[in-house]
């Protein structure tokens, strides 16, 4: 339990952002065409840096646009940080964006199979686990409904699901949880124990209910404007940032 097993090292990221808004794919093609396609750069994270242990339960918070949800994205793959790097130690389970990995034509007995390939699932293991995830995400009688018919609380359901179906190394939940009712949040963070305390994962966590992440973490990073500003135990971290809000 004493070794790290998400190293953050002096990460930073910067994203080009076109100086003017266009309002179509067309405006864009026409100003890159003239010459007229100016950026102005955009730090989203600067000089993050700390080290998240095994078995640790982080939260992440700060306001809109600080830089919670990129930090996730790198830390999951989907992003390259513009300077430092990023170490991982095991397998990740990433609760990202609400949808992604999901055909949202397809129904959703179709997608629990799509999503688990993309997330290295077989379909042996589907096959084992199909019952158990449908049970847990509540969508019995919906399982030969599109997707595109679903509420946001009831993919976040299928999604937590399947995600949670094997035992990952690290779960990064980035407000999956937050437009589900309030016993299905109860439902996955008892999950969410589970898998800490009986079978050792990693919990990295981003909700805007800093209720629910002092329930379900034991430290906190608060980053804003990009910029780590606080760290430590999650009660401290979150009476410093409801400070701020007051």
């Amino acid at each position: 339990m004493n070794e790290p097993i998400v190293v953050i090292n002096h990460v930073s990221m910067m994203f080009n952002m076109a100086s003017e808004q266009l309002n179509s794919l067309k405006e864009y093609f026409l100003a890159f065409a003239k010459g007229n396609l100016h950026f102005k750069k955009f730090l989203a994270l600067d000089d993050i840096d700390f080290l998240v242990m095994r078995g640790e339960r982080w939260g992440i918070v700060g306001t809109n646009g600080s830089g919670k949800s990129t930090l996730l994205k790198i830390i999951a793959g989907v992003l390259e940080p513009s300077k430092g790097r990023i170490a991982i130690g095991g397998s990740i389970a990433p609760l990202i964006e609400l949808g992604a990995g999901f055909d949202m034509e397809l129904t959703a007995r179709e997608n629990i199979y799509l999503n688990g390939a993309l997330l290295g699932y077989s379909k042996a293991f589907i096959d084992d686990r199909f019952e158990s995830i449908v049970d847990f995400a509540e969508v019995r009688d919906f399982l030969d409904m599109p997707m595109k018919n679903y509420s946001s609380g009831m993919i976040a359901r299928v999604a937590f699901s399947v995600a949670t179906a094997t035992i990952p190394d690290i779960l990064v939940v980035d407000e999956a949880l937050s437009v589900g009712d309030f016993l299905f949040q109860e439902k996955c963070e008892k999950r969410i124990s589970e898998l800490v305390d009986t079978h050792g994962t990693t919990l990295l966590f981003v909700s805007h209910s800093i209720d629910q992440v002092e329930r379900v973490c034991e430290k906190a990073v608060w980053i804003e404007k990009g910029h780590m500003r606080m760290i430590g135990d999650v009660s401290e971290v979150c009476e410093a940032y409801r400070q701020l809000q007051a």
